[in-house]
């Protein structure tokens, strides 16, 4: 009888060797992490194993899964006793070995392999361990699925049969690297420099823009799971300043930075100025709304106001939709609605048929944004962004907030504002027109500046983000105010950037 997980367990005692370590809030709203090993234990991670593997046999059809790893010193090792759990319930492993959580995804097409674990922890600092985990091609898990895995291993209720198979797919990654250049070569020859923060991104993703004729410029392109430089962050305004210092040095037309499993890009102009990915993603949203008018295009509650209000996108018919921030709520809800692409502020880009497959590649999204430039008709990117309507925006905001306690902030400020706006309160001296609760609580003014409060999905923080289209000073007036609350309440501790 394996034993039932516990939480309870402390590293470098006999029973940490023998008993199974989960703290139960790892699994998060669709993807689980964990503090290795203060938090999860290798007999932890086989229980994990044993529980998603008896979740996929009660779901599908098909007791088949594909898993891969990261750039992290202890990645394989967790993927291997993830692998032994996976098989003591009886699953066919497939492994892929060394992988981008987009390939892990592409797998799935490729391999005709409905489930997928991959060992990532994506971004976050180093002594954090991960899982993306799905039932289903390009659906990622959510929040229905975690609890019901959540129950499952920390109930102990596996379904051990034995029998499983194991596979290592040799060669996938050439695979995966074929799929993203079986295209002609970028209309211009462009001058990029990459960014690979020294994660997984930078076994991948040099030869695929060598391969579709770009200059290449590697900056942190060498894999190290030390992470010397900084953290594989494309929102982290310390990864966005040192591209921009080597765009501007090296005279390149463009700065790409991918995050440690490359499912996210970041972006800087010609001019080493960031453009937030929301940004982006409207300059890529008014590009595809040309080719396919009327398109639907669903983007993050976290990214700009001027989704809603762009005049191209009116002119061109798009319909726009703000959504749930989290790779897996982004990739659900277009399936639901059809939409052609979707966008995060994270960096996250989600491109659906005949794009591609529907969920989020860093480095598709990357060659997406290349060829934007590349049809520009010789004009910059910085001239695509200084088309675009003027807002003042910072970077996502995260003050420290314990998992236990981050939504019962949000809440306690939901019912400030909301309280507030009946009352005819105003802020910075205007009025509160709109309150969204899709997500957290983003409030917009009478002027069009809005601020986002919401829980983070992957780490014990929160995120803030503000936008204003009058001025710098009315963005920092906004911010102020949401930090003026939060400095209120105990729970809420040191910020890791701010404006």
């Amino acid at each position: 009888m394996f034993p039932t997980p516990r939480s309870d367990l402390t590293p470098n005692t006999p029973a940490y060797e023998v008993e199974p370590l989960i703290i139960p809030t790892g699994f998060r709203e669709y993807d689980a992490r964990w503090l290795y090993p203060d938090s999860l234990n290798m007999m932890g991670v086989q229980a994990l194993g044993m529980g998603l593997g008896t979740l996929i046999k009660q779901q599908i059809a098909k007791p088949a899964i594909v898993v891969g790893h990261d750039y992290r010193i202890y990645s394989a090792t967790i993927k291997q006793a993830l692998i032994v759990g996976l098989m003591e319930v009886g699953l066919e492993v497939h492994d892929i070995g060394l992988s981008l959580s987009p390939m892990a995804y592409f797998a799935q097409h490729d391999l005709g392999v409905p489930g997928l674990a991959m060992v990532t922890a994506s971004h976050n600092e180093n002594g954090w361990t991960g899982f993306k985990m799905a039932m289903e091609p390009t659906v990622t898990f959510g929040p229905d699925d975690m609890a019901q895995l959540r129950d499952i291993v920390l109930g102990g209720k596996f379904e051990r049969t034995g029998g499983g198979r194991y596979h290592y797919v040799e060669g996938f990654n050439e695979r995966y690297l074929s799929n993203l250049t079986n295209r002609p070569v970028l209309s211009r020859r462009l001058r990029v420099v990459l960014d690979c923060g020294n994660g997984t991104a930078g076994v991948f993703a040099p030869p695929v823009f060598d391969a579709l004729g770009a200059d290449v410029i590697p900056l942190h392109c060498t894999p190290d799971y030390t992470f010397p430089h900084y953290n594989p962050n494309p929102e982290d305004m310390a990864m966005l300043t040192s591209l921009g210092k080597a765009v501007r040095e090296n005279s390149a037309d463009i700065g790409l930075a991918f995050d440690g499993d490359g499912d996210r890009c970041g972006v800087v102009d010609d001019k080493g100025r960031a453009i937030f990915a929301d940004k982006i993603g409207l300059m890529l949203a008014r590009m595809l709304a040309e080719q396919h008018r009327h398109a639907r295009f669903v983007v993050d509650i976290k990214s700009t106001g001027l989704f809603m209000t762009d005049p191209v996108l009116q002119t061109r018919g798009a319909q726009v939709e703000y959504w749930k921030t989290g790779h897996s709520h982004m990739k659900r809800r277009m399936r639901e609605v059809g939409a052609l692409a979707g966008f995060e502020k994270s960096g996250h880009y989600f491109p659906a048929p005949p794009l591609g497959y529907g969920y989020d590649d860093g480095i598709l999204s990357a060659i997406m944004v290349c060829d934007m430039v590349c049809a520009a008709g010789g004009e910059p990117l910085s001239a695509l962004y200084s088309a675009l309507p003027t807002t003042w925006a910072s970077p996502t905001i995260s003050p420290y907030c314990a998992d236990e306690k981050k939504y019962q902030v949000v809440e306690e400020l939901t019912q400030q504002y909301q309280a507030e706006a009946s009352a005819g309160k105003t802020i910075a001296g205007l009025p509160i027109t709109d309150i969204m609760t899709i997500n957290g609580v983003r409030v917009t003014l009478s002027d069009g500046g809005w601020g986002l409060v919401r829980a983070s999905s992957n780490k014990p923080c929160l995120v803030v983000v503000v936008e204003s289209p009058t001025s710098e000073e009315a963005m920092g007036t906004l911010f102020d105010d949401i930090n003026t609350r939060l400095a209120r309440i105990p729970d809420v501790g040191s910020y890791d950037q701010t404006l």
